[in-house]
């Protein structure tokens, strides 16, 4: 099983519309480790890491988010893999 870590930088409509409980949700869902938080400038950022298919299905839901979301870039920066994620978080 490959091991993927990624972070995601989400442009849009994405803050004020459950982007970060929703993309929660579905990491958990999906036994994908890591935190999501939203930044000054409007954007999410997201750091996830996991089974390949488990991460790949995470970064398909972050193409649309939320009901309500408008996602109008997606930015997705590969990472080396680490131990140090055991959950998912959201960070305030």
């Amino acid at each position: 099983m490959a091991i993927k870590r990624i972070r995601l930088y989400v442009s849009g409509k994405v803050q004020g519309v459950y982007f970060r409980q929703g993309l929660k949700e579905t990491a958990e869902k999906n036994n994908v480790n890591g935190w999501v938080r939203n930044l000054p400038d409007n954007r999410v950022e997201a750091l996830l890491e996991g089974e390949e298919s488990n991460v790949d299905a995470v970064l398909d839901w972050s193409n649309f988010g939320p009901p309500g979301a408008v996602v109008e870039e997606l930015k997705v920066m590969h990472e080396d893999t680490s131990d140090s994620l055991s959950d998912f978080e959201i960070i305030l």
